[in-house]
């Protein structure tokens, strides 16, 4: 999930005597807003580890407490039938009150933190999830996330003790939190608009943990920025993603530097043309694609007309028309088409999501078919396909709809 490691493992003093460790991961900025991450059933494993790092790519100085070390520090299982069994075993010992109580001294730890600015929310997945829950019902956590979270249903009672806001992520054919389940813990937070509820259809359980078999990564994407959504809300840090991503165009188009363009960018980002697969993922590629077959194939007269641009909590969609004249060959968009010379305008979608304060990856969509018509390669006398026209009526809606449908003539009323 994450780039290289950014963290270290930290002691935390129990309350009622020793001490037990906690992995911690801070962001490149050196502080942040932050999170106690709440862990499986399998320890403190590489895959928590990542998570931390994750959200540390994020903006948030992330603490994962080794939960499990009242009977064995340092516990870290993997995902494989033999561990499956002891994690099991480990559960059965586990103490859920001696758990929050240890969790609100790592909560202690972290505020304490210099690095640790404002406030502080609660993450955790699978027991982590139901730990998720009692923590902000029984400490002082400014909001929560709850993925996949076990037997919550059976303290819902104290639904009414959480003050800040919670998200709770359930995958539809998870047996570990069945439908009545769910329900339950819907029924324990009705009529509250601070508590959101996400299910997951023909998704299991652990369907945000990539090394398991129920991995699911669309659902994995979309929890995460509801998730982000709401962290960014309650706890910040607030970037300027509009102004982010400008810098970022500026350096592609105006400025024409691969390097630079690369500096707005993660360690290891993905850029996806979706008509034509063009692009790259991580950092070596891309530098590759940007600097021999994006920047120098780009034409000199490429216009970028905004039409409208919205601001997600954790990207940029922007609508636009893209206008140039085709005198080059354009490697990412009309790989070896030689130039035509012909003027082109079609409107062109970018779904940009952001890391923090830097471009993850990049989704760009438009119509080839359109521009195969408008530098004559594409006939749309044969195709129900248009040129130029996509682009006029996307900016004036007052141009006739329907003009490829040759029965549209039928529905007329008499």
């Amino acid at each position: 999930m994450a780039g290289k490691s950014a963290g270290q493992w930290i002691e935390i003093a129990a309350a009622d005597g020793g001490t037990f460790k906690g992995y911690l991961a801070v962001p490149a900025s050196g502080s942040g807003p932050g999170i106690v991450l709440l862990q499986e059933i399998f320890g403190v494993n590489a895959s928590m580890r990542a998570v931390a790092d994750y959200y540390a790519e994020e903006g948030y100085v992330v603490l994962a407490p080794d939960l499990f070390w009242r009977f064995e520090p340092g516990i870290e299982l993997g995902y494989g039938e033999a561990d499956f069994g002891k994690a099991f075993g480990y559960y059965q010992r586990f103490d859920v009150n001696l758990a929050i109580k240890d969790t609100a001294d790592a909560l202690k730890v972290l505020r304490a933190r210099p690095e640790c600015k404002g406030k502080v929310g609660a993450l955790g997945f699978c027991l982590g999830g139901k730990l998720a829950y009692l923590t902000a019902a029984r400490t002082d956590v400014d909001c929560a996330v709850a993925y996949y979270g076990v037997g919550i249903e059976a303290d819902i009672g104290e639904a009414k003790n959480i003050k800040g806001p919670i998200v709770f992520h359930f995958a539809e054919l998870d047996k570990f939190a069945p439908a009545e389940a769910r329900e339950a813990v819907k029924a324990g937070f009705a009529g509250r608009d601070d508590a959101e509820f996400y299910l997951y259809p023909g998704c299991d359980h652990a369907f945000a943990a990539p090394e398991r078999a129920s991995f699911d990564k669309p659902a994995t994407l979309m929890a995460h920025s509801r998730s982000i959504a709401l962290f960014r809300k309650v706890l910040g840090p607030h970037y300027d993603l509009s102004s982010l991503w400008d810098r970022h165009t500026e350096l592609e188009f105006a400025t024409r530097s691969a390097e630079a363009t690369m500096g707005t960018m993660v360690a290891e980002p993905y850029v996806n043309h979706i008509p034509t697969m063009t692009g790259g993922v991580g950092y070596k590629d891309l530098l590759r694609f940007y600097a021999n077959h994006f920047i120098p194939k780009t034409p000199a007269d490429t216009k970028l007309v905004p039409i409208s641009r919205t601001i997600g909590a954790d990207r940029v969609v922007d609508e636009m028309l893209f206008c140039f004249t085709h005198d080059i060959e354009i490697d990412w968009m009309l790989p070896g088409i030689p130039p035509t010379g012909k003027y082109v305008e079609i409107p062109l979608v970018a779904i940009v999501r952001f890391r923090g304060d830097k471009l993850y990856n990049e989704h760009i969509y438009w119509d080839q078919a359109s521009v195969l018509v408008q530098i004559g390669l594409l006939d749309p006398a044969k195709f129900p396909v248009a040129g130029v026209e996509t682009a006029k009526k996307l900016v004036d809606e007052a141009l006739p709809s329907n003009t490829l449908m040759k029965r549209w003539a039928e529905s007329a009323p008499n």
